[in-house]
């Protein structure tokens, strides 16, 4: 194999990132990747130290942006509590704020790892605390915060896990049921609105994947 000289460190990433989703952990392997790419194992020593060198930065990734984007939607002023739930709803909407097959194929490895298994631990609970931290900006008691951080977080966790499927027009037909389950308090008039209107304006490929997903669910 003659190697290209023209992939880059992302060229790397990005394949692993799809094997990692679509194959698991084991098939993350210097010599697989690099037959993909049509390069020698020396390219790949040109970015990364070893194949745990590329394991450690696919789980930073994994961090960076899966739990980085949910603790900054957490984190951003709102002028009510449902306004605070719609701006983490973004993430469970928006792909490039939370993949959610990322997610469950790093869920998947640690199973495998001890030290991944601790890493999803604490990524949780980082992802919790933001969001009680949320509720108790908004005057929610620090227990009763905690409790409605884990019952927000985890329902959608378990929603992904469960691999159900549904249009976005059906969810966002249910935001205001579940703005109330989550705070106990209606939405804001034009609140909901809006929050729909965001989401209608995201890239027509997101959309049109949103809904080739939910109708391979019923094929």
């Amino acid at each position: 194999m003659s190697g290209n000289t023209k992939v880059t460190r992302e060229d790397w990433m990005k394949l692993a990132l799809e094997t990692l989703i679509s194959e698991g952990v084991e098939a993350v392997r210097i010599l697989a990747l690099g037959q993909k790419l049509d390069v020698s194992r020396s390219s790949f020593y040109w970015y990364f130290k070893s194949r745990q060198d590329l394991l450690h930065q696919l789980l930073d990734h994994w961090r960076d942006n899966n739990t980085r984007f949910i603790v900054k939607q957490a984190d951003r002023p709102a002028a009510s509590i449902t306004q605070a739930v719609l701006n983490v709803f973004e993430c469970w909407l928006d792909e490039s704020l939370f993949d959610p097959r990322l997610d469950f194929a790093v869920r998947a490895w640690s199973r495998q790892s001890a030290e991944v298994h601790r890493i999803v631990n604490e990524e949780d609970d980082t992802r919790v605390d933001a969001i009680r931290a949320m509720f108790s900006r908004h005057g929610y008691e620090h227990v009763e915060a905690f409790v409605r951080a884990r019952v927000l977080y985890f329902t959608q966790i378990g929603y992904y896990s469960l691999e159900i499927v549904e249009p976005v027009s059906n969810r966002l037909s249910l935001t205001p049921a579940y703005l109330l389950t989550h705070t106990g308090e209606e939405p804001r008039e034009g609140e909901v609105e809006a929050f729909a209107e965001k989401i209608r304006r995201r890239p027509r490929s997101s959309r049109a994947a949103d809904d080739e997903l939910a109708a391979s669910a019923v094929r």
